[in-house]
Protein backbone atom coordinates (compact mmCIF):
# COMPACT_ATOMS: atom_id res chain seq x y z
CA UNK A 1 0.00 0.00 0.00
CA UNK A 2 1.64 3.24 -1.03
CA UNK A 3 2.20 5.94 1.22
CA UNK A 4 0.68 9.57 1.64
CA UNK A 5 4.14 10.87 0.44
CA UNK A 6 4.26 8.32 -2.57
CA UNK A 7 1.11 8.64 -3.49
CA UNK A 8 1.75 12.42 -3.91
CA UNK A 9 4.62 11.57 -5.77
CA UNK A 10 2.86 9.70 -7.98
CA UNK A 11 0.01 11.83 -9.00
CA UNK A 12 3.21 14.68 -9.69
CA UNK A 13 4.73 12.62 -12.38
CA UNK A 14 1.73 11.33 -13.90
CA UNK A 15 0.86 15.46 -14.44
CA UNK A 16 4.42 16.09 -15.32
CA UNK A 17 4.00 13.17 -18.30
CA UNK A 18 1.03 14.38 -19.63
CA UNK A 19 1.95 18.07 -19.50
CA UNK A 20 5.73 17.75 -20.43
CA UNK A 21 5.57 14.92 -22.58
CA UNK A 22 3.18 15.58 -25.51
CA UNK A 23 3.11 12.17 -27.53
CA UNK A 24 2.02 10.81 -24.60
CA UNK A 25 -1.45 12.74 -24.24
CA UNK A 26 -1.80 12.63 -27.98
CA UNK A 27 -1.68 9.01 -27.39
CA UNK A 28 -4.31 8.91 -25.36
CA UNK A 29 -6.94 11.02 -27.31
CA UNK A 30 -6.15 12.40 -30.71
CA UNK A 31 -8.27 15.22 -31.44
CA UNK A 32 -10.51 14.89 -34.60
CA UNK A 33 -10.54 17.39 -36.95
CA UNK A 34 -12.99 18.81 -39.34
CA UNK A 35 -11.82 21.29 -42.22
CA UNK A 36 -15.40 23.73 -43.69
CA UNK A 37 -14.09 25.26 -47.21
CA UNK A 38 -16.15 27.44 -48.55
CA UNK A 39 -15.51 28.09 -52.26
CA UNK A 40 -16.04 32.33 -53.23
CA UNK A 41 -17.19 33.23 -49.65
CA UNK A 42 -16.09 37.22 -49.18
CA UNK A 43 -14.36 37.90 -45.48
CA UNK A 44 -17.07 40.22 -44.98
CA UNK A 45 -19.86 37.97 -45.70
CA UNK A 46 -20.48 36.56 -42.14
CA UNK A 47 -22.38 38.55 -39.50
CA UNK A 48 -19.35 37.41 -37.18
CA UNK A 49 -16.96 40.03 -39.44
CA UNK A 50 -19.79 42.46 -39.37
CA UNK A 51 -21.86 41.76 -41.75
CA UNK A 52 -25.84 42.75 -41.00
CA UNK A 53 -27.87 41.92 -43.58
CA UNK A 54 -26.44 37.51 -44.72
CA UNK A 55 -28.06 35.24 -41.62
CA UNK A 56 -25.31 32.97 -40.78
CA UNK A 57 -26.35 32.43 -37.19
CA UNK A 58 -24.72 28.98 -36.83
CA UNK A 59 -21.16 30.30 -37.94
CA UNK A 60 -21.45 33.25 -35.36
CA UNK A 61 -22.19 30.68 -32.55
CA UNK A 62 -19.09 28.95 -33.42
CA UNK A 63 -17.08 32.01 -33.56
CA UNK A 64 -18.72 32.79 -29.95
CA UNK A 65 -17.23 29.20 -28.73
CA UNK A 66 -13.76 29.29 -30.27
CA UNK A 67 -11.25 32.05 -32.06
CA UNK A 68 -12.27 34.34 -35.23
CA UNK A 69 -8.94 35.50 -36.64
CA UNK A 70 -9.15 38.98 -38.57
CA UNK A 71 -5.51 37.80 -40.24
CA UNK A 72 -5.74 34.64 -42.31
CA UNK A 73 -4.47 34.90 -45.79
CA UNK A 74 -5.27 31.88 -48.62
CA UNK A 75 -1.87 31.04 -50.47
CA UNK A 76 -3.45 31.48 -54.02
CA UNK A 77 -6.00 33.87 -55.39
CA UNK A 78 -8.47 31.19 -56.93
CA UNK A 79 -9.30 27.95 -55.92
CA UNK A 80 -6.71 25.12 -57.04
CA UNK A 81 -3.74 26.88 -55.94
CA UNK A 82 -5.44 27.53 -52.62
CA UNK A 83 -6.22 24.40 -52.13
CA UNK A 84 -2.82 22.81 -52.98
CA UNK A 85 -1.34 24.81 -50.71
CA UNK A 86 -3.33 23.70 -48.13
CA UNK A 87 -2.78 19.89 -49.31
CA UNK A 88 0.79 19.96 -49.72
CA UNK A 89 2.19 23.37 -47.40
CA UNK A 90 4.14 24.76 -50.33
CA UNK A 91 3.45 27.97 -52.04
CA UNK A 92 1.08 26.72 -55.38
CA UNK A 93 3.59 28.62 -57.67
CA UNK A 94 6.49 26.37 -56.39
CA UNK A 95 3.97 22.90 -57.16
CA UNK A 96 3.29 25.16 -61.10
CA UNK A 97 -0.47 25.30 -60.11
CA UNK A 98 -1.31 28.81 -61.07
CA UNK A 99 -4.50 28.81 -61.60
CA UNK A 100 -7.34 26.74 -61.21
CA UNK A 101 -7.18 23.25 -63.16
CA UNK A 102 -9.39 23.34 -65.87
CA UNK A 103 -9.06 20.80 -69.00
CA UNK A 104 -5.80 19.71 -70.67
CA UNK A 105 -5.78 21.48 -72.95
CA UNK A 106 -6.15 24.87 -70.90
CA UNK A 107 -3.44 23.73 -68.23
CA UNK A 108 -0.83 23.15 -71.39
CA UNK A 109 -1.68 26.34 -72.40
CA UNK A 110 -0.76 27.90 -68.60
CA UNK A 111 2.22 25.68 -68.39
CA UNK A 112 0.33 23.83 -65.39
CA UNK A 113 -0.10 20.31 -64.88
CA UNK A 114 -3.36 18.37 -64.73
CA UNK A 115 -2.99 17.31 -61.23
CA UNK A 116 -1.57 18.03 -57.80
CA UNK A 117 1.57 15.77 -58.14
CA UNK A 118 0.20 12.95 -55.97
CA UNK A 119 4.16 12.25 -54.91
CA UNK A 120 4.13 15.71 -52.41
CA UNK A 121 3.73 15.35 -48.97
CA UNK A 122 0.13 15.77 -48.15
CA UNK A 123 -1.99 16.76 -44.86
CA UNK A 124 -4.10 13.88 -45.23
CA UNK A 125 -1.42 11.14 -45.70
CA UNK A 126 0.55 12.54 -42.83
CA UNK A 127 -2.44 12.25 -40.17
CA UNK A 128 -3.25 9.04 -42.31
CA UNK A 129 0.50 7.60 -41.24
CA UNK A 130 -0.22 8.98 -37.90
CA UNK A 131 -3.52 6.53 -37.49
CA UNK A 132 -6.19 9.00 -38.61
CA UNK A 133 -9.44 8.02 -40.74
CA UNK A 134 -9.16 10.76 -43.30
CA UNK A 135 -11.84 12.25 -45.57
CA UNK A 136 -12.87 13.99 -48.62
CA UNK A 137 -16.54 15.03 -49.08
CA UNK A 138 -17.69 18.19 -51.61
CA UNK A 139 -15.53 20.25 -53.87
CA UNK A 140 -12.46 18.87 -54.91
CA UNK A 141 -10.63 21.21 -57.90
CA UNK A 142 -6.82 19.46 -57.62
CA UNK A 143 -7.17 17.20 -60.54
CA UNK A 144 -7.95 18.10 -63.96
CA UNK A 145 -8.04 16.11 -67.19
CA UNK A 146 -8.93 11.94 -67.64
CA UNK A 147 -6.11 11.31 -65.96
CA UNK A 148 -6.23 13.20 -62.76
CA UNK A 149 -5.96 10.91 -59.39
CA UNK A 150 -8.73 10.54 -56.97
CA UNK A 151 -8.36 11.72 -53.60
CA UNK A 152 -7.18 8.11 -52.22
CA UNK A 153 -3.94 8.88 -54.24
CA UNK A 154 -3.43 11.34 -51.58
CA UNK A 155 -4.11 9.32 -48.54
CA UNK A 156 -7.49 9.81 -48.51
CA UNK A 157 -9.21 6.69 -47.20
CA UNK A 158 -12.83 7.53 -48.28
CA UNK A 159 -14.26 9.72 -50.37
CA UNK A 160 -17.45 11.54 -52.53
CA UNK A 161 -16.64 14.47 -55.22
CA UNK A 162 -18.01 15.59 -57.98
CA UNK A 163 -15.45 13.20 -60.04
CA UNK A 164 -15.70 10.05 -58.40
CA UNK A 165 -16.50 7.91 -55.15
CA UNK A 166 -15.26 4.95 -53.51
CA UNK A 167 -19.07 4.49 -51.76
CA UNK A 168 -19.73 0.92 -53.21
CA UNK A 169 -22.77 1.41 -55.92
CA UNK A 170 -22.17 5.17 -55.14
CA UNK A 171 -21.52 7.76 -58.44
CA UNK A 172 -20.06 11.14 -58.52
CA UNK A 173 -21.49 13.72 -56.03
CA UNK A 174 -23.63 15.65 -58.29
CA UNK A 175 -22.95 19.50 -56.42
CA UNK A 176 -22.66 21.29 -59.27
CA UNK A 177 -25.96 20.99 -61.39
CA UNK A 178 -28.69 23.78 -61.93
CA UNK A 179 -31.28 21.24 -60.24
CA UNK A 180 -28.92 20.26 -57.16
CA UNK A 181 -27.65 23.36 -56.56
CA UNK A 182 -30.17 24.50 -54.17
CA UNK A 183 -29.45 20.76 -51.83
CA UNK A 184 -25.10 21.64 -53.03
CA UNK A 185 -24.64 21.88 -49.11
CA UNK A 186 -26.44 19.55 -47.72
CA UNK A 187 -25.23 16.72 -50.12
CA UNK A 188 -21.99 17.35 -48.92
CA UNK A 189 -22.99 17.55 -44.93
CA UNK A 190 -25.16 14.10 -46.04
CA UNK A 191 -22.18 12.31 -47.25
CA UNK A 192 -19.99 13.28 -44.23
CA UNK A 193 -22.53 12.29 -41.81
CA UNK A 194 -22.71 9.04 -43.64
CA UNK A 195 -19.03 8.56 -43.01
CA UNK A 196 -19.47 9.39 -39.66
CA UNK A 197 -21.90 7.03 -38.82
CA UNK A 198 -20.21 3.95 -40.27
CA UNK A 199 -16.30 4.96 -39.19
CA UNK A 200 -14.24 3.13 -37.02
CA UNK A 201 -15.13 4.48 -33.76
CA UNK A 202 -11.72 3.73 -32.34
CA UNK A 203 -9.39 6.02 -34.70
CA UNK A 204 -9.33 9.87 -35.08
CA UNK A 205 -10.64 11.57 -37.66
CA UNK A 206 -9.54 14.17 -40.54
CA UNK A 207 -12.18 15.56 -42.77
CA UNK A 208 -12.32 17.91 -45.77
CA UNK A 209 -15.53 18.81 -46.41
CA UNK A 210 -15.18 21.34 -49.34
CA UNK A 211 -18.53 23.23 -50.02
CA UNK A 212 -19.34 24.73 -53.58
CA UNK A 213 -21.41 27.55 -52.35
CA UNK A 214 -21.39 30.53 -52.64
CA UNK A 215 -19.30 29.74 -55.93
CA UNK A 216 -21.24 30.06 -59.46
CA UNK A 217 -22.95 29.50 -60.90
CA UNK A 218 -26.46 30.04 -57.78
CA UNK A 219 -29.71 28.42 -58.55
CA UNK A 220 -31.51 29.12 -54.78
CA UNK A 221 -34.60 27.99 -54.30
CA UNK A 222 -37.94 30.45 -53.86
CA UNK A 223 -38.00 29.12 -50.62
CA UNK A 224 -34.37 29.92 -49.72
CA UNK A 225 -34.67 33.58 -50.87
CA UNK A 226 -37.81 34.66 -49.47
CA UNK A 227 -36.09 35.84 -46.58
CA UNK A 228 -33.99 38.05 -48.62
CA UNK A 229 -37.01 39.69 -50.61
CA UNK A 230 -36.41 42.77 -48.95
CA UNK A 231 -32.87 42.95 -50.27
CA UNK A 232 -33.98 42.39 -54.21
CA UNK A 233 -36.17 44.68 -56.31
CA UNK A 234 -39.49 43.72 -55.00
CA UNK A 235 -42.54 42.03 -56.63
CA UNK A 236 -43.06 44.86 -58.80
CA UNK A 237 -40.56 43.07 -61.75
CA UNK A 238 -40.04 39.58 -62.29
CA UNK A 239 -36.47 39.64 -61.54
CA UNK A 240 -34.39 38.38 -58.39
CA UNK A 241 -31.82 41.08 -57.52
CA UNK A 242 -27.96 39.11 -57.11
CA UNK A 243 -28.48 40.24 -53.56
CA UNK A 244 -31.38 37.36 -52.62
CA UNK A 245 -29.06 34.41 -54.70
CA UNK A 246 -26.02 35.20 -53.45
CA UNK A 247 -27.33 35.33 -49.62
CA UNK A 248 -29.83 32.83 -49.59
CA UNK A 249 -26.56 30.85 -50.80
CA UNK A 250 -24.63 31.74 -48.20
CA UNK A 251 -27.43 30.91 -45.55
CA UNK A 252 -28.37 27.88 -46.93
CA UNK A 253 -24.80 26.63 -46.37
CA UNK A 254 -24.63 28.12 -42.95
CA UNK A 255 -28.03 26.10 -42.02
CA UNK A 256 -26.44 22.77 -43.33
CA UNK A 257 -22.72 23.45 -41.38
CA UNK A 258 -25.30 24.04 -38.04
CA UNK A 259 -27.09 20.87 -39.20
CA UNK A 260 -23.54 18.98 -38.63
CA UNK A 261 -22.49 20.85 -35.82
CA UNK A 262 -25.81 19.31 -33.80
CA UNK A 263 -24.74 16.06 -35.41
CA UNK A 264 -21.17 15.99 -33.71
CA UNK A 265 -23.06 17.85 -30.54
CA UNK A 266 -25.26 14.44 -30.07
CA UNK A 267 -22.79 12.33 -30.94
CA UNK A 268 -20.67 12.94 -28.52
CA UNK A 269 -18.02 14.15 -30.98
CA UNK A 270 -17.86 18.39 -30.54
CA UNK A 271 -16.10 18.62 -27.09
CA UNK A 272 -12.21 16.90 -28.70
CA UNK A 273 -13.21 17.60 -32.65
CA UNK A 274 -11.19 20.80 -33.89
CA UNK A 275 -13.67 22.59 -36.07
CA UNK A 276 -11.92 24.50 -38.85
CA UNK A 277 -13.75 27.22 -41.17
CA UNK A 278 -12.34 29.25 -43.94
CA UNK A 279 -12.55 29.95 -47.30
CA UNK A 280 -10.74 29.51 -50.33
CA UNK A 281 -10.48 33.12 -51.52
CA UNK A 282 -11.97 36.26 -52.00
CA UNK A 283 -15.50 36.69 -53.42
CA UNK A 284 -16.23 36.72 -57.00
CA UNK A 285 -16.43 39.44 -59.43
CA UNK A 286 -19.32 40.50 -61.15
CA UNK A 287 -18.46 40.80 -64.07
CA UNK A 288 -17.57 36.83 -64.47
CA UNK A 289 -20.38 35.49 -66.69
CA UNK A 290 -21.31 32.91 -64.66
CA UNK A 291 -21.73 35.01 -61.52
CA UNK A 292 -23.08 37.83 -63.41
CA UNK A 293 -26.26 37.23 -61.36
CA UNK A 294 -24.93 36.63 -58.01
CA UNK A 295 -21.41 38.45 -57.98
CA UNK A 296 -22.15 40.29 -54.59
CA UNK A 297 -20.14 38.57 -52.24
CA UNK A 298 -18.61 41.69 -49.59
CA UNK A 299 -14.79 41.54 -48.78
CA UNK A 300 -15.31 43.58 -46.32
CA UNK A 301 -13.27 46.73 -46.00
CA UNK A 302 -10.86 45.78 -48.44
CA UNK A 303 -9.13 46.09 -51.36
CA UNK A 304 -9.48 43.23 -54.56
CA UNK A 305 -11.51 40.57 -55.20
CA UNK A 306 -11.28 36.67 -56.52
CA UNK A 307 -7.58 36.58 -58.46
CA UNK A 308 -6.55 39.78 -56.62
CA UNK A 309 -3.58 39.64 -54.95
CA UNK A 310 -4.80 42.75 -52.59
CA UNK A 311 -6.58 41.62 -49.42
CA UNK A 312 -9.81 41.29 -50.31
CA UNK A 313 -8.79 38.67 -52.88
CA UNK A 314 -6.60 36.59 -50.70
CA UNK A 315 -7.69 37.57 -47.24
CA UNK A 316 -11.13 35.47 -45.80
CA UNK A 317 -13.09 34.22 -42.84
CA UNK A 318 -11.08 31.88 -40.06
CA UNK A 319 -12.54 30.32 -37.37
CA UNK A 320 -11.48 27.91 -34.62
CA UNK A 321 -13.36 26.06 -32.32
CA UNK A 322 -12.07 23.24 -29.95
CA UNK A 323 -13.51 23.10 -26.49
CA UNK A 324 -10.27 20.29 -25.25
CA UNK A 325 -8.30 23.22 -26.58
CA UNK A 326 -9.46 26.48 -27.68
CA UNK A 327 -10.36 29.34 -25.44
CA UNK A 328 -14.44 30.42 -26.34
CA UNK A 329 -14.99 33.72 -27.97
CA UNK A 330 -11.70 34.84 -28.75
CA UNK A 331 -10.99 37.36 -31.44
CA UNK A 332 -7.38 37.20 -32.54
CA UNK A 333 -6.19 40.58 -34.85
CA UNK A 334 -2.59 39.94 -34.47
CA UNK A 335 -1.52 36.70 -35.57
CA UNK A 336 -1.00 36.43 -39.32
CA UNK A 337 -1.57 32.95 -40.29
CA UNK A 338 -1.88 30.97 -44.08
CA UNK A 339 -3.02 28.06 -45.69
CA UNK A 340 0.73 26.72 -45.71
CA UNK A 341 0.67 26.61 -42.31
CA UNK A 342 -1.57 23.80 -42.43
CA UNK A 343 0.50 21.18 -42.39
CA UNK A 344 3.01 21.95 -39.52
CA UNK A 345 0.42 23.44 -37.31
CA UNK A 346 -2.16 20.61 -37.62
CA UNK A 347 0.56 18.17 -37.21
CA UNK A 348 2.25 19.64 -33.86
CA UNK A 349 -1.28 19.63 -32.65
CA UNK A 350 -1.17 15.66 -33.75
CA UNK A 351 1.78 14.66 -32.58
CA UNK A 352 2.19 13.96 -36.34
CA UNK A 353 5.91 13.73 -37.64
CA UNK A 354 7.09 14.62 -40.67
CA UNK A 355 9.44 13.23 -42.89
CA UNK A 356 13.48 13.92 -42.80
CA UNK A 357 14.07 16.29 -44.93
CA UNK A 358 10.63 17.94 -45.61
CA UNK A 359 10.68 21.36 -47.09
CA UNK A 360 7.27 23.17 -46.54
CA UNK A 361 6.80 27.31 -46.82
CA UNK A 362 4.45 27.18 -43.74
CA UNK A 363 5.57 27.21 -40.25
CA UNK A 364 3.77 26.24 -37.02
CA UNK A 365 1.00 28.47 -35.75
CA UNK A 366 -0.38 25.73 -33.47
CA UNK A 367 -0.13 28.22 -30.57
CA UNK A 368 -2.15 30.94 -31.93
CA UNK A 369 -4.79 28.01 -32.13
CA UNK A 370 -4.67 27.71 -28.35
CA UNK A 371 -5.20 31.15 -27.54
CA UNK A 372 -1.65 32.75 -27.91
CA UNK A 373 -1.44 35.14 -30.94
CA UNK A 374 1.69 34.06 -32.25
CA UNK A 375 4.42 36.36 -34.68
CA UNK A 376 4.93 34.76 -37.64
CA UNK A 377 8.99 34.47 -38.22
CA UNK A 378 8.80 34.21 -41.89
CA UNK A 379 6.91 36.46 -44.59
CA UNK A 380 4.04 35.49 -46.84
CA UNK A 381 4.34 35.24 -50.76
CA UNK A 382 2.09 35.46 -53.58
CA UNK A 383 2.45 35.17 -57.45
CA UNK A 384 -0.23 36.01 -60.07
CA UNK A 385 0.52 35.40 -63.49
CA UNK A 386 -3.37 36.20 -65.41
CA UNK A 387 -5.36 39.35 -65.58
CA UNK A 388 -7.51 40.28 -63.03
CA UNK A 389 -11.14 41.19 -64.01
CA UNK A 390 -13.42 43.82 -62.56
CA UNK A 391 -12.36 48.08 -61.92
CA UNK A 392 -8.81 48.38 -62.21
CA UNK A 393 -8.86 49.34 -58.88
CA UNK A 394 -8.94 45.90 -57.62
CA UNK A 395 -6.28 44.72 -60.70
CA UNK A 396 -3.39 43.90 -58.14
CA UNK A 397 0.21 44.00 -59.44
CA UNK A 398 1.63 40.34 -59.94
CA UNK A 399 3.68 39.72 -57.01
CA UNK A 400 2.94 40.33 -53.29
CA UNK A 401 5.06 39.92 -50.11
CA UNK A 402 3.18 40.02 -46.57
CA UNK A 403 6.27 40.61 -43.67
CA UNK A 404 5.44 41.77 -40.15
CA UNK A 405 2.92 45.23 -40.67
CA UNK A 406 4.10 45.70 -44.30
CA UNK A 407 2.39 44.59 -47.53
CA UNK A 408 4.65 45.19 -50.59
CA UNK A 409 2.71 44.27 -54.21
CA UNK A 410 5.14 45.05 -57.49
CA UNK A 411 5.19 43.68 -61.06
CA UNK A 412 8.72 41.75 -62.21
CA UNK A 413 9.63 45.12 -64.20
CA UNK A 414 8.76 47.11 -61.53
CA UNK A 415 6.13 48.92 -63.46
CA UNK A 416 4.07 49.69 -60.37
CA UNK A 417 5.32 49.22 -57.03
CA UNK A 418 3.27 49.47 -54.20
CA UNK A 419 3.91 49.21 -50.20
CA UNK A 420 1.21 49.31 -47.68
CA UNK A 421 0.86 49.16 -43.79
CA UNK A 422 -1.80 46.86 -43.27
CA UNK A 423 -3.19 47.51 -39.60
CA UNK A 424 -3.24 50.94 -40.16
CA UNK A 425 -4.37 50.75 -43.92
CA UNK A 426 -6.08 47.32 -44.32
CA UNK A 427 -8.12 48.95 -47.62
CA UNK A 428 -4.49 49.28 -49.55
CA UNK A 429 -5.21 53.15 -50.13
CA UNK A 430 -2.11 54.88 -49.11
CA UNK A 431 0.71 53.49 -50.78
CA UNK A 432 3.39 54.73 -49.22
CA UNK A 433 6.46 53.42 -51.14
CA UNK A 434 7.60 56.67 -51.87
CA UNK A 435 8.50 57.31 -47.95
CA UNK A 436 10.07 54.06 -47.02
CA UNK A 437 12.96 53.18 -49.98
CA UNK A 438 14.40 51.08 -47.01
CA UNK A 439 11.51 48.75 -46.89
CA UNK A 440 10.70 49.25 -50.55
CA UNK A 441 14.23 47.97 -50.96
CA UNK A 442 13.85 44.73 -48.39
CA UNK A 443 10.37 43.26 -49.41
CA UNK A 444 11.20 43.50 -53.14
CA UNK A 445 14.25 41.47 -52.99
CA UNK A 446 12.95 39.02 -51.07
CA UNK A 447 10.05 38.53 -53.63
CA UNK A 448 11.44 38.93 -56.86
CA UNK A 449 14.57 36.43 -55.18
CA UNK A 450 11.46 33.82 -54.75
CA UNK A 451 9.79 34.74 -58.17
CA UNK A 452 12.83 33.60 -59.88
CA UNK A 453 12.75 30.37 -58.03
CA UNK A 454 9.62 29.78 -59.67
CA UNK A 455 8.77 27.22 -62.42
CA UNK A 456 9.01 29.52 -65.76
CA UNK A 457 5.36 29.49 -68.00
CA UNK A 458 3.01 31.72 -69.35
CA UNK A 459 2.39 35.22 -67.77
CA UNK A 460 -0.70 37.18 -69.72
CA UNK A 461 -0.12 40.20 -71.33
CA UNK A 462 -2.71 41.86 -68.65
CA UNK A 463 -1.00 40.13 -65.73
CA UNK A 464 -0.25 43.15 -63.01
CA UNK A 465 -2.10 46.18 -65.31
CA UNK A 466 -4.55 48.38 -63.94
CA UNK A 467 -5.04 50.37 -67.13
CA UNK A 468 -8.53 51.99 -68.46
CA UNK A 469 -9.61 52.69 -71.83
CA UNK A 470 -9.91 56.32 -71.57
CA UNK A 471 -11.64 58.00 -74.22
CA UNK A 472 -8.99 59.57 -76.63
CA UNK A 473 -8.94 62.96 -76.51
CA UNK A 474 -8.27 65.33 -79.84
Amino acid sequence: MLTPMLKRLSIFLLILLLNYWPGYAQKVEKPNIIFLFADDLGWGDLGCYGNGVIKTPNLNKLAGEGILFTQFYVSGSVCSPSRAAIMAGKYPARLSVHGHFATTDLNKKRDMPDYLDPKEVTLTRLLKGNGYLTGHFGKWHLGGGPAAPLPDAYGIDSFRIATGSDVAAEKDLDIWSAKNRPVSSKLVVDETMRFLDGRDKKKPFYLNVWFADPHATLNPSEEQMEPYRGAGPGKSVPHRGATEIYYATVTEMDKQIGRLLDYLQTQGLAENTIIIFSSDNGPEDIHISNASHSGVGNAGPFRGRKRSLYEGGVRVPFLVRWPKGTPAGKVDTTSVIAGVDFIPTLCKITGTKLPANTQLDGEDMSASFRGTPTPRTQPLMWEWRFRVFGEPFHRSPMLSIRQGNWKLLINPDRSRVELYDIPRDPTEMNNVAAAHPDVVKELSAKVLAWQQTLPKGLVESEAGKNSYSWPAGK
